[in-house]
């Protein structure tokens, strides 16, 4: 089968006939239709340390819409022909730059009523907003919250999770360009990071008092942004680095609460985390399903320009949702 694959001695994308895999016990093999490109495949520069060095063709690509063609043994509630999407994981080898794929039958859903290449549009960014906004920092109609990034792909969705809460308050940032996009969103307030002092516009917005709830999905010195603009005991979450309490202004005196969330460590940390990321997958796809949440403008790319999507998007040059679809 054609495959794009990582070479980790050589930092490069390489396009490859493979072996067709083979599921073991408890995994499905998925016929891909369509597969999302997220930031985390194009970082595999930076965190391939952890691919193994006995792996032959490594195949990124996490986000996998599919039919299932195969089934190994113990996988009790898909069957073959059975439609289903994923947010698959990083640390193995099967990936959905390709045409088939390996994942475990615990970690995948239904796919919902939509096109595979809409479905495959929303795990990792999605999937990731809804467990830091509900299952983090349950936020609620009388919180306030404060989102660093609302263009990205968590940022948009966050945005739509908090207007269908019903957030009394719902501040984000933005170039100027895309703030009438992320007002149709729900945004309340959108401030211009380029040309606005941000803390001091928020704590205009918020009275003096700054937000109850905070999500930094961009990284960098985010975090303290973010930090900074929580009121007595608010709560942040961070998705992109570790957390470092101890640079934020006032963090023990005013209380604060912090949360660390990755999305694919559901994959890694027992039966009750995978339930928390399929949970999240099945409520926030209902939303999508719906109506209630709109999708990013979708770019379809063809299976041979994805080595070169990815590249451009580790120089951050992407705009709208890139996924791959045969």
């Amino acid at each position: 089968m054609k495959a794009l694959t990582f070479d980790k001695n050589s930092d490069s994308f390489i396009y490859k006939d493979i072996p067709v895999p083979r599921p073991s016990d408890g995994e499905i093999l998925i016929k891909v239709s369509a597969c999302g490109l997220n930031p985390v495949d194009a970082k595999i520069r930076l965190w391939k340390s952890m691919i193994p060095a006995s792996a032959e063709h490594w195949v990124p690509g996490l986000d996998i819409a599919g039919e299932i063609v195969e089934v190994g043994d113990a996988v009790n509630d898909f069957s073959v022909g059975d439609k289903v999407l994923c947010h698959g994981e990083m640390l193995k080898p099967h990936g959905g730059f390709t045409e088939y794929s390996v994942q475990s039958a615990s970690t995948v859903i239904k796919h919902p009523d939509l096109e595979a290449i809409q479905a495959a549009a929303i795990p990792c960014a999605g999937w990731t907003a809804w467990r830091a906004l509900v299952d983090k920092l349950d936020l609620t109609h009388q919180d306030s919250l404060f989102i660093a990034g609302g263009a990205g792909g968590v940022g948009s969705y966050a945005i739509q999770i908090a207007n269908h809460i019903g957030a009394k308050q719902i501040i984000t940032t933005a170039s100027a360009p895309n703030h009438d996009y992320l007002y149709n969103l729900g945004a309340t307030h959108v401030v211009d990071y380029k040309n606005s002092d941000v803390i001091e516009e928020v704590m205009q917005i918020t009275h003096g008092l700054g937000v109850s709830k905070g999500l930094d999905a961009v990284g960098g010195d985010n975090d303290i942004l973010v930090a900074n603009l929580l009121k007595f005991e608010g709560e942040m979450v961070e998705l992109v680095r570790t957390l470092r309490p101890e640079q934020y202004q006032d963090a023990f005196i005013k209380g604060l609460s912090f949360h660390q969330l990755s999305l694919g460590s559901g994959h890694r940390n027992g039966e009750a985390a995978k339930q928390k990321m399929i949970c999240a997958g099945l409520s926030f796809t209902e939303l999508v399903a719906s109506g209630a949440i709109t999708l990013p403008s979708i770019q379809k790319v063809e299976f041979d320009d994805v080595a070169a999507h990815l590249d451009q998007m580790l120089q951050q040059r992407t705009v709208g949702k890139l996924v791959m679809a045969f």
